[in-house]
């Protein structure tokens, strides 16, 4: 079996150590799930104020509104733009709870050494590196609202959910890159 070394990229062979470094580059199992489990759990609690907080305050004259996600996703779907909403349903709420899902099924099978549905995994685990950066669809949105719309009497101004929704967005990120990819398709002997 040919490893590469995380650290000087050597290809080395059937060796725990790498021949130009030293470096010890075996499957680290436990550790890549321990880091990936709690990026997960970190990525939760943001998700919790990234939904309550308002993610865009809107300021005319001396009245600031502000709104979270699903309150804007509710005003855009009254107001006739269902394609606007269903994007921003589909990025903010829905992806993020199917990505924590699958994450957590990931870490869960994998610490179980389940033999069974390799090919599930590897395509749930590449599924989720591919939609990871979207995810941050949101946080442009309001970036670019910011940016975009100067008017003499209206402000927009970003809301503390948009931080804690960017955060929450990484931090799934991160939890989906420590899992080692390797050990999606390891066969574990049984404990």
């Amino acid at each position: 079996m040919l490893l590469k070394c995380p650290y000087c990229e050597a290809t080395n062979e059937n060796s725990t150590r790498c021949g130009r470094c030293g470096l010890y580059i075996g499957l680290e199992r436990t550790a890549s799930l321990h880091k990936s489990l709690a990026y997960l759990i970190a990525a939760i609690i943001f998700y919790i104020p990234a939904n309550i907080y308002p993610v865009l305050q809107t300021s005319k004259f001396a009245a600031t509104h502000g709104s979270t996600i699903f309150e804007g996703v509710v005003q855009m779907w009254q107001s006739g733009d269902y394609p606007v909403a269903i994007i921003i349903f589909t990025a903010s709420i829905f992806i993020p709870l199917a990505k924590f899902g699958v994450l957590l099924y990931l870490n869960y099978t994998l610490a179980r050494c389940a033999p069974k549905n390799v090919r599930r995994r590897i395509f749930l685990y590449h599924l989720i590196e591919l939609t990871g950066p979207w995810s941050l669809i949101d946080v442009f949105v309001v970036l670019i609202l910011v940016a975009l719309i100067h008017f003499q009497n209206i402000a927009i101004i970003p809301g503390i959910g948009v931080s804690s929704f960017a955060l929450m967005v990484v931090l799934t990120i991160l939890s989906a890159n420590a899992i080692d990819p390797r050990i999606l398709g390891e066969q574990c002997e049984k404990r």
